[in-house]
């Protein structure tokens, strides 16, 4: 029960559905027995086979006691309406009692199915919640593929292989207690011989269904590969197609997927093993009960009358079907669990950078950023080391060095994307870390190198993460940008799609949008990862004008790969291994003759 602890969790909320969900099933098998319990007995006396009982018994409450006492009020009908008068009563309470069984099934499921959906919305929010909430570092080693396949695939399995059979993992033990307990009332003898052979049973179907999980989490692994194949494949089918790799990939996804199929097939056939091995272990303890059982009848050794024996072996009937459904939702949960823990691990996965109980809002930014002793260090490999950098308000740092250096880690320092392993981080002189992170963050605008997009209008995706934002400010971020000349040129103008990740817009025009964002936020605080390196030159000399409109009077820290773009940055910080080994202005490092010189020549020469 361990694994669908946070399955319960949800339930809680749930309790009233569950006592009608429970009432009502209680409801649908009694009725279920009432329907049963009067065929047996009473077809023998409509059709002679007994006699009927003159004087009206004492009713007690024993099995022997209530059918003797029904046997009187059918043998009263028969005798003072006819034989056929009593027939159609028989029929009429079986049909109201099937009436209201169904009824009752029907009404259980009207209570389950929003139970079962709630349960699942919550599910899936509290994932998407949190993977919102994990830090930057988390993904560096997750799949995308597969976490698609986590929030998708695995809560589609817990869907269907857990909650889907909620239904039989409450209804069906109750189904086969209310029955065992009318099997003890009406013979405790027999019922002990019973209880002995169930458990039995249930042992065997359990020892087959053991290495379920195991298969499960197997399967769902390989399902997350083969996302993370296609969303490989989608994302880079130019290079593909340029490098004629289609072969490479299709043996990778097929590989993958037989590997998949192999997996699946064996999980399904012992998964489809429970209900025909449930069936016959039933009819093998129906046959011994009835061995059993019509050996102390003949015998008249427990003063079971042979109509009561045939309503027993009636009711034993009827757990057979209840045991099929129960063993068939072990099976499909043991397959479910394995999918619970796949997103358990994102759920539980610990949020390494979070506000500090008594985290206050950093209301402005007024001095400096500054950087004391800081290293820092991802698992065993450290990125970072002895930072010390001070970056004054309205100042413009540059970061070069090259590939590996640690520039992008530094910068995400700041909006406190990682958390410092060493030293301080302080923004006015205050442990960035004493300061909530929505406050810190909306101090700072980022443009990537990679323009981040959405699939959505022009004018969301420069309004994100802004509330109550009017036409007129957006057109003005727009403008700053130089992106107004192209958005005005587009059909639906500010309300056009731009498709998946700006698909629908040129490299130049997605970047200014990206700087457009980032305008309307207004923010003291600028990080820019060098958004001019893949451009053309027409479209680099619109995206620089507009970075150099956004910079003014704002405190820029600016990660340099042209370096002909931060001639006029006041410092730059060259980092080599993750040490600032040169820092100055671009004339100081050119004159320096040091590594900064090396960089810029071999630029000039290419």
């Amino acid at each position: 029960m361990k694994r669908f602890a946070r399955i319960l969790f949800y339930l809680k909320s749930q309790k009233r559905n569950i006592a009608l969900y429970v009432l009502f099933n209680l409801l649908s098998i009694v009725f279920s027995l009432v329907s049963l319990a009067m065929l047996a007995p009473f077809l023998q006396m409509l059709f002679g086979k007994e006699k009927f009982i003159q004087n009206a018994p004492e009713l007690s409450f024993s099995a022997a006691g209530v059918l003797d006492y029904l046997k009187y009020i059918i043998g009263r009908l028969i005798q003072d309406h006819g034989e056929i008068y009593a027939l159609g009563a028989i029929c009429v309470i079986i049909i109201i009692s099937i009436f209201f069984k169904n009824l009752f099934t029907y009404l259980s499921f009207r209570v389950l199915a929003p139970m079962r959906n709630y349960v699942m919305t919550k599910l899936r929010s509290d994932l998407y919640a949190k993977i919102l909430e994990l830090p930057i570092g988390f993904f560096t080693e997750q799949r995308k593929g597969d976490i698609i396949s986590r929030m998708s695939n695995d809560a589609n399995e817990v869907e269907w292989s857990v909650m889907s059979t909620l239904e039989g993992l409450i209804r069906d033990p109750l189904n086969i207690l209310i029955i065992l307990a009318s099997l003890v009332y009406l013979s405790p003898a027999l019922s002990l011989f019973l209880l002995v052979l169930l458990p039995l049973t249930g042992f065997i179907i359990g020892r087959v269904s053991r290495s379920l999980k195991k298969q499960s989490t197997a399967s769902q692994e390989q399902l997350g590969t083969l996302m993370s194949i296609l969303d490989e494949t989608l994302g880079g089918l130019r290079v593909i197609k340029a490098f004629n790799a289609e072969k490479i990939l299709r043996n990778k996804f097929f590989h993958t997927n037989d590997t998949l199929n192999h997996i699946r097939n064996r999980m399904n056939f012992r998964r489809d093993l429970a209900s025909p091995m449930s069936e016959f272990m039933g009819v093998l303890v129906l046959s011994c009960i009835l061995w059993f059982g019509g050996k102390l009848v003949l015998s008249n050794q427990v003063g079971l009358s042979p109509d009561s024996f045939i309503t027993y072996i009636v009711f034993f009937t009827q757990i057979i079907n209840p045991a099929k459904s129960l063993s068939t939702a072990f099976y499909n949960a043991q397959r479910g669990s394995a999918a619970i823990q796949r997103i358990e691990e994102i759920l539980q996965a610990p949020l390494t950078v979070t506000d500090k109980p008594d985290a206050t809002a950093i209301p402005s930014f007024n001095k400096s950023i500054e950087f004391k002793n800081v290293s820092f260090a991802y698992e065993d490999k450290v990125i970072l080391k002895n930072i010390n950098l001070v970056i004054e308000k309205g100042k413009t740092v540059a970061l070069v060095g090259s590939s590996g250096a640690g520039k992008s880690s530094l910068a995400d320092l700041v909006p406190r994307f990682h958390d410092v392993t060493e030293g301080e981080l302080l923004i006015d002189g205050v442990n960035i870390k004493n300061y909530t992170l929505h406050s810190v963050r909306s101090l700072m605008g980022i443009v990537t190198q990679e323009p981040i997009l959405f699939n959505d209008t022009i004018a969301n995706n420069i309004a994100l993460g802004v509330d109550n934002v009017t036409r007129e400010q957006i057109e003005h971020a727009a403008t700053v940008a130089n992106a107004l000349y192209f958005i005005r040129h587009k059909e639906d103008s500010f309300d056009a799609n731009i498709g998946d990740r700006g698909s629908k817009l040129s490299g130049g025009e997605r970047q200014r949008l990206t700087i457009a964002r980032a305008v309307l936020k207004n923010p003291p605080i600028l990080i820019l990862d060098e958004a001019t390196s893949s451009l053309d030159t027409e479209s680099e000399r619109l995206v620089q004008d507009a970075i150099n409109n956004m910079m003014q009077n704002r405190t820029s820290l600016v990660i340099a790969h042209r370096l002909s773009t931060i001639r006029h940055a006041d410092e730059i910080i060259v980092l080599q291994k993750g040490e600032i080994v040169e820092r100055g202005n671009h004339d100081q490092l050119l004159a320096h003759n040091g590594i900064y010189r090396k960089l810029v020549d071999m630029q000039e020469v290419k």
